[in-house]
């Protein structure tokens, strides 16, 4: 083997080790990129609200204050059951005294144990009150939880809408940013050739630069309202939302659920449904229910306490004196009435009271808002309704005017002045258009709050599994 050979042979294994290298390396980055896009994951509306229902600590804690009034039922259902305990006690003495006729006075130690059985009650029934209270607030908290989930479905929605409304922007600004960079190409070309003044090339650098300002913001807004999405729903931060489709009304299908003649009087008959289903409302009313019953159960102090009990007793001594009873069973019925108590009674009745006019207050200013969000919600929707294709329109209109005017400045029929505000003009009916959209998308989302249809459709959907 001469040197050539053995120079050929290393240039051989050399080259074989750089593409092992080589397919080692593109192997390695086709793994990580695989692993990042299987991080990054996709999400429609329906996902994030069923993962937002799962894990939100605002309804976790909604479910907790359940608990809490079921175990306070518990606690009401105890005071109604008779307690049975058992006693025992033991006393050492100093030393035995006895009478002059020999009978134990004091003994060496005495012990003495048993059971007793007893049950007090209010002759007002204050108890039974009591239970009836646990039991309304089982029912309110119920409701409670119903209205927390509605709002943080909204907060979900505003969410949502806001990352869709953020990348939209993002892409108008991109889009700005290459329309004025190909304007200010031509400018460029146009300055060179004599065709325009310096100006004019001055006047495209700096609105170029101003595309670009605007599309770092866009960037640090998209990532804000990414992280704000993130929190809320409690999803990792690499990750997209999927885009549904707008629909130009409210489902008929929605209306015939509560009221078919919604199609005549809608406002009406949603302000009608709201007061029928709205959870909060309906949590008010229960309180005002209990606000009643808290003021009979106050009222009820002012009746006696009947206490009765049952004993069995056994006793022991040393030593034992002649008429030492060992062993008893006895019954015992006892009423206390309290005559004085520096007039706590009087101040308990007085604040149940008032927290029952609070409530009753409440509950009247509370319908009253309703009526009123449900209105202003109505209106939105029917306002954002109608300038839609108006300003669908004039975004037609805008992309036709700034496609004429760049042809005309590329022929020298139009001057740069001209181009930045046709695109100026282009750009604002492209923002508003879009802002328009997701706002009209949302106030549909906002109606069914109001009335108090958005927790139902939403399990409705994702039981059918609707996308």
């Amino acid at each position: 083997m001469n040197l050539a050979n053995i120079f050929q042979i290393i240039f051989f294994i050399c080259n074989l080790r750089y593409m092992l290298a080589c397919c080692l390396g593109l192997f390695l980055l086709s793994t990580i990129a695989a692993s990042r896009a299987e991080a990054v994951k996709e999400y429609t509306l329906n996902d994030l609200y069923k993962i937002a229902l799962e894990t939100s600590e605002g309804i976790k804690l909604s479910e907790e204050e359940l608990y809490i009034s079921e175990r306070i039922k518990d606690k009401a259902i105890s005071v109604l059951m008779p307690r049975l305990s058992a006693f025992g006690g033991y006393a050492k003495y100093g030393e035995e005294k006895f009478s002059t006729g020999g009978q134990v006075i004091q003994p060496q130690h005495a012990s003495s144990w048993g059971v007793r059985l007893d049950q007090s009650l209010s002759l007002s029934g204050r108890e039974i009150t009591a239970l009836k209270i646990s039991l309304a607030a089982i029912e309110k908290s119920k409701f409670d939880l119903l209205a927390a989930k509605e709002s943080y479905l909204m907060s979900v929605s505003l969410a949502y809408y806001d990352v869709l409304k953020a990348k939209k922007f993002l892409d108008i600004a991109k889009t700005n940013v290459e329309r004025l960079t190909k304007h200010r190409d031509a400018a460029h070309i146009r300055l060179k050739v004599g065709e325009v003044t310096k100006t004019a090339l001055l006047r495209a650098e700096a609105e170029l630069s101003g595309a670009k300002s605007e599309l770092v913001r866009a960037e640090n807004n998209l990532k804000l309202s990414r992280s704000v999405l993130s929190r809320i729903v409690g999803v990792s931060s690499e990750f997209d939302i999927k885009e549904g489709l707008a629909s130009s009304k409210i489902d008929l299908l929605e209306q015939s659920l509560f009221m078919p003649s919604c199609t005549q009087a809608p406002l009406e008959c949603y302000k009608q449904k709201a007061y029928e289903v709205r959870a909060d409302l309906k949590s008010l009313e229960i309180q005002k229910k209990i606000a009643e019953k808290q003021v009979n159960y106050a009222r009820g102090s002012y009746f006696p306490i009947l206490s009765i009990e049952g004993v069995w007793l056994r006793q022991d001594q040393e030593p034992l004196s002649a008429l030492f009873n060992k062993e008893s069973i006895y019954g015992a019925l006892k009423i206390n009435f309290p005559f004085f108590e520096g007039g706590l009674r009087r101040a308990e009745v007085r604040e149940a009271e008032a927290r029952n006019r609070q409530a009753n207050l409440l509950y009247d200013g509370s319908r009253k808002t309703i009526g009123i969000e449900v209105e202003k919600a109505y209106l939105d929707f029917v306002t954002l309704t109608g300038i839609l294709q108006s300003l669908q329109d004039q975004l037609n209109f805008a992309k036709d005017n700034f496609n004429s005017v760049s042809r005309q400045f590329e022929f020298g029929l139009a001057n740069s002045i001209d181009v930045m505000d046709a695109n100026t003009l282009f750009i604002t009916a492209e923002r508003q258009y879009s802002e328009a959209l997701y706002n009209f998308q949302v106030s549909q989302i906002r109606l069914k709050k109001v009335i108090g249809i958005l927790l139902r459709t939403v399990n409705s959907e994702l039981v059918q599994g609707v996308k």
